[in-house]
């Protein structure tokens, strides 16, 4: 916490921040903004989202109101499954125009960097529709966007029952057409008893390696398959969820450096009742990032404000680290904290400007929106004018 702070910026990035006090003699402004001593913050970053799918899924959300389970739902035909009929029948206008008020509503919080997967197409076309309209927001709106391939979600409608062929289609053709035409920063899986075993994730997960894409991966979230031992020996950026990953997962992805991406959105959606092993986390030193893993089927949520007071109150996170979890890891969880994530000379000049009086509000406040400013490479945007 720096008091009387200053920080200065040029073609968009910081090139001082600490106290004013101690600013370089040759700094010479040619444009000063006085934040009446306000709290800064890096801009917040959700490192893990859905925000670009067709449809929506209130119906099953009923269902579970009526005591149906995420499995049996999915089982179903639903779940996933819906999401995907429903974006494939979807163009690339209307997905964008679909996703812009999520993205808004993200940005209108502070957030200037978001991860967008794909996942709901589950063929090549739908899936690079997908990544097409994530990029394009990119270019609509004043933020980060970050693109991650999530064919292997679960398995295509047409294909039920063919898991191995599926992957085949997955590692063959869809994942070197997505990178060869650059449209993903990331290869994701979901390893899971209702998606892919951990033999069909590693293939994947070497063929995105072969490619030179990074890996992340949704694991241990309904059971453990070891997905978290899985994730470190790929040396994934992040490994999400957790909820049951056990002592040793937890121990190879602090050796790994692979960061932990919990979200209590999806916890608190489906009523699970298995908290991430966090103590485990601090013992081991695994970084904890948080996001709020929008997605219209387990955790419709727009607002990584609100998803830092679920991490405290669910999952007993700090207010510090609740803090350097939608900045800082969620930066490293993305691969992007060598630019972004921490007020630090040479990254760029992301900022939140807050009307608080002590940090603890960011995550106290439920259902309040204290940011003041938003800068996003330097730019300022207003937060009565960001949406």
């Amino acid at each position: 916490m720096v008091d009387d702070g200053l920080i200065a910026e040029a073609g968009g990035r910081i090139v001082y921040a600490g106290p004013a006090t101690d600013a370089p003699s040759g700094l010479d402004a040619k444009q000063r903004n006085n934040c009446g001593g306000r709290w800064i913050t890096p801009g917040l970053i959700d490192c893990h989202t859905h925000l670009v799918y067709g449809g929506n899924r209130a119906q099953e959300f009923e269902q579970r109101l009526a005591g149906a389970s995420y499995e049996e739902i999915a089982r179903a035909g639903g779940g996933i499954v819906s999401t995907v009929k429903a974006t494939r029948q979807a163009s690339t206008e209307e997905l964008i125009a679909a996703a812009l008020p999520r993205l808004d509503a993200l940005i209108a919080e502070g957030v200037t960097s978001i991860e967008i997967k794909s996942g709901y197409g589950l063929e090549l076309d739908t899936e690079r529709r997908q990544l097409q309209a994530a990029r394009r927001l990119g270019s609509a709106r004043a933020v980060t966007i970050r693109t991650t391939f999530l064919g292997a979600h679960t398995v295509p409608p047409e294909m039920k029952g063919d898991s191995s062929g599926y992957i085949d289609a997955i590692c063959k053709t869809m994942l070197p057409q997505i990178a060869a035409e650059g449209l993903a920063d990331a290869v994701d899986a979901f390893c899971e008893g209702i998606a892919f075993s951990p033999e069909e994730t590693a293939r994947v997960f070497a063929t995105a390696k072969a490619l030179g894409l990074p890996v992340r991966l949704h694991a241990d979230q309904l059971s453990n398959l070891q997905g978290a031992a899985l994730a470190a020996r790929f040396g994934a950026l992040s490994a999400d969820h957790l909820e049951y990953a056990d002592d040793e997962g937890i121990a190879a992805m602090g050796r790994a450096g692979t960061v932990a991406v919990v979200l209590p959105g999806a916890f608190y959606f489906i009523r699970e009742r298995q908290t991430p092993p966090i103590e485990a986390m601090r013992r081991q030193r695994v970084r904890i990032a948080l996001a709020t893993d929008s997605n219209p089927g387990t955790s419709p949520l727009t607002s990584l404000l609100l998803a830092m007071n679920m991490g405290a109150t669910l999952f007993r996170l700090t207010v510090e680290e609740c803090i350097a979890a939608v900045t800082r890891e969620a930066a490293r969880a993305l691969g992007l904290f060598a630019e972004t994530g921490s007020l630090e000379p040479g990254k760029y000049c992301d900022l939140a400007i807050w009307n608080i009086e002590r940090p603890a509000e960011l995550v106290y406040r439920m259902g309040f929106n204290p940011l003041h400013t938003r800068v996003w490479h330097g730019k300022s945007h207003a937060a009565s004018h960001i949406a």
